[in-house]
């Protein structure tokens, strides 16, 4: 080989191995892509991966179909005896029709039926509903399950495992109590910053991480993230240490060694705009309220009778800030 062409594929050899170095070096500078959660666990990893080969009832369409374009979805669930005309599930949605900007919330809520005949009553008042897969959350007679009845703390079970599912399929989600009237949107008040929160029977003091306070399951909301979702699957887990008692007693318990093993920032809601019966001494303001919680209520129909007081009252107050027009800020959001 003569010296000139040595010469070439030395040159040669030389640029491309320039060329490679070069593109590995901006390789390294490059970001990586982004990933909306990590899936750090492998427990973590079996659950996405159930819910998602597990949807054969249709679930992941429905989300996807309700989702806000933040892939938030709006839970509720109902059975039988809360599906009738007038009772519950009916109450919860006048409120979303009443509240200030709150009825086109409707169409990112999505029932949870936990039996066929509440999907039957379901499907009457609203387009989005869903028959929990495997649950029967039906009473003798239609009539209402009370909390200490074991199909009653199933059903809460059932309700924390669907919740969870819900996370894995990479949904943020809002649960209600069908006894919570919606006066205003409750996201606008909920930190974005929180992997998961939830509504609180008693506050007290300033620090909204404080765990310490009394926390209610009926109001909880979550984002699909790597703490939340291990904290979701600890905290089903953990009901065999308490057995017998519901999610909200088992939560009570574990929250703060959940949240510290998890590194779950959990927070409770203040009750000053998402008021609690609870609270019976504590007057709410209707201009700032964004729900109310019929809590510590016992009895359907005396739910029922409490709840009729209140949006018969908020309905009344609306009218009055729509006399006084433009002196009032109320209705604004």
């Amino acid at each position: 080989m003569t010296s000139l062409a040595m010469n070439s594929v030395t040159n040669l050899l030389c640029f491309v191995l320039g060329a490679a170095a070069t593109a590995a070096f901006v390789a390294l500078l490059l970001p990586s892509a982004p990933c909306p959660y990590t899936i750090a666990d492998v427990g973590i990893s079996k659950l996405s991966t159930a819910a998602v080969a597990s949807d054969d009832d249709g679930l992941a369409e429905l989300l996807r179909s309700a989702s806000m374009e933040d892939k938030t979805v709006i839970l509720a669930f109902a059975n039988e005896a809360h599906a009738l005309p007038g009772s519950l599930l009916q109450m919860l949605l006048d409120s979303f029709r009443t509240g200030v900007r709150t009825e086109p919330l409707l169409k990112h809520l999505v029932v949870v039926a936990t039996d066929p005949k509440g999907l039957e009553r379901c499907r009457r008042m609203h387009p989005l509903c869903h028959l929990l897969s495997g649950a029967n959350g039906a009473a003798p007679n239609g009539t209402e399950l009370m909390f200490y009845d074991k199909d009653y703390v199933d059903m809460m079970w059932a309700r924390n495992r669907f919740q969870a599912r819900v996370l894995a399929l990479g949904y943020s989600f809002l649960f209600t109590d069908l006894d919570i009237l919606w006066f205003r949107n409750p996201l606008l008040r909920i930190p974005v910053g929180a992997d998961i929160t939830l509504g609180c029977d008693n506050h007290f003091g300033t620090n909204p991480y404080d765990l310490d306070k009394a926390a209610n399951g009926g109001f909880v909301y979550a984002r699909p993230t790597a703490a939340s979702l291990a904290f979701f699957r600890d905290w089903y887990e953990a009901r065999t240490r308490w057995p017998g008692e519901n999610d909200q007693v088992v939560f009570r318990e574990m929250k703060h060694e959940l949240a510290a093993r998890h590194g779950a920032t959990v927070q409770l809601v203040d009750t000053t705009y998402f008021h609690s019966a609870c609270e019976a001494w504590k007057k709410f303001n209707f201009h700032e309220i964004c729900t109310f919680h019929a809590a510590c209520i016992h009895g359907l129909q005396d739910k029922i009778d409490r709840l009729n007081d209140v949006l018969d009252e908020w309905r009344q107050f609306k009218a009055q800030q729509v006399l006084l027009g433009a002196n009032s800020t109320a209705l604004t959001y």
